[in-house]
């Protein structure tokens, strides 16, 4: 539900009773992901989606129910072969989906939700926590955890629960995942086996362009549409100006190993050199190689490839480092112009990200969406 979070915070600001739909688990080729949500208000206005049209109708209905009666469901939702017309996903998955009402009655639940929405909303890190499975006193209720572990809300049932789901979410944020785990209703082995839905809201990760050109411009535009935060780096002011990249969120006009030696950089942090310039390239790549990003590409042409990399070699970048260096930049789409590459690139950047082949899906077996892998069962507590 976080992924609606603008709209849902404004709803709850407005004191409006609503229900939201998310997405818990999904199976075979499933549309959306863990954490996708739609949600209806009493006035019957719908916001988000499920399944991009599959079921929306009957989740919109599911929604609406349980604003009536004020009960927690988990629905799942597949395809019958058996009843071509029975709601269903007609790509051949299965999603589980928690429909969760969201009253001004509940005080203590929708304290939790709008304090978690307006973390979201704001921009800040922030894990959400909530039982999908288990007893229905428990299901829907929520604990929300901020970065340095301390938390809010919580399940009401045994404090040990509350401690352990905490850790356990911190750890999900700390990765910026979403998904499941499984956990005794006890916090560890005791009592019967609960699932928790932990939805993480960090901000936006990270691309920096180092290049200021031309194929720079739509590779920002390109990195935006896909929600990352990006920054153009480039020592020489003339080309680095606001004018030049409008879309970019921040322009830095430094030597570029000199900025990333400075700057903050994650996981998810995607860098793209963009220079092929031997001067720039060699001390930027020397550190990008060695930090702990999501992405490391460069543009050139194979003999400027070769070169590059025997110049990286010479100042001590191993081969193993090496590796992880994607050059020539993108995948290979036969592009030419600007707009063209910046999509060969961002191709690359998500086939790396999801585990992708970049192989055309068209007579290709290979699965369409990949499984994230993101249930995680907890059996003991340190």
């Amino acid at each position: 539900m976080l992924d609606i979070a603008d709209e849902l915070y404004r709803w709850v600001e407005q004191g409006r009773d609503f229900a939201v739909a998310t997405v818990v688990a999904v199976g075979g080729s499933a549309p959306r992901q863990p954490g996708a949500a739609l949600a209806v208000d009493g006035e019957g206005t719908a916001i988000g989606s499920v399944s991009g049209g599959c079921v929306e109708g009957a989740v919109y209905e599911l929604c609406a129910q349980a604003l009536e009666d004020g009960e927690t469901v988990l629905e799942r939702f597949g395809y019958s072969d058996d009843d071509a017309f029975a709601v269903g996903l007609t790509c051949g998955g299965v999603i589980d989906i928690l429909v969760t009402p969201v009253r001004a009655s509940d005080t203590a639940v929708r304290e939790v939700l709008a304090r978690a929405l307006g973390a979201a909303a704001t921009g800040e890190a922030a894990a959400l926590a909530r039982i999908v499975s288990g007893p229905a006193e428990l299901r829907g209720r929520a604990l929300l955890v901020r970065p340095d572990g301390s938390h809010e809300g919580g399940f009401g049932a045994h404090p040990e629960l509350d401690r352990t789901v905490a850790g356990e979410a911190a750890a999900f944020l700390d990765a910026g995942r979403t998904g499941t785990l499984e956990i005794g209703e006890q916090g560890s082995r005791c009592g019967s086996p609960l699932t928790v839905l932990v939805e993480s809201s960090v901000p936006a990760p990270r691309m920096i362009v180092f290049g200021a050109i031309d194929f720079a411009s739509a590779l920002v535009r390109m990195g935006k549409f896909l929600g990352y935060r990006v920054t153009v780096c480039d020592a020489r002011p003339v080309f680095a100006t606001a004018a030049r990249f409008p879309d970019a969120d921040e322009i830095v006009v430094e030597w570029p190993h000199e900025y990333l030696e400075r700057t903050e950089v994650d996981g998810r942090t995607v860098l793209c050199v963009l220079t092929h310039d031997a001067k720039f390239d060699v001390p930027l790549l020397r550190l990008a190689l060695r930090l702990p990003v999501a992405y490391v590409g460069a543009m050139g042409s194979r003999r400027t490839h070769l070169d590059r990399n025997e110049r990286l070699r010479e100042v001590g970048v191993t081969e193993l480092e090496l590796a992880r260096l994607r050059s020539p930049i993108g995948l290979d789409l036969g592009a030419r112009t600007p707009e063209e590459v910046a999509v060969s690139i961002a191709s690359q950047i998500v086939a790396d990200r999801r585990g992708g082949t970049g192989v055309s899906l068209t007579g290709a077996h290979t699965p369409i969406h990949h499984e994230p892998g993101s249930t995680r069962r907890i059996d003991s507590v340190a």
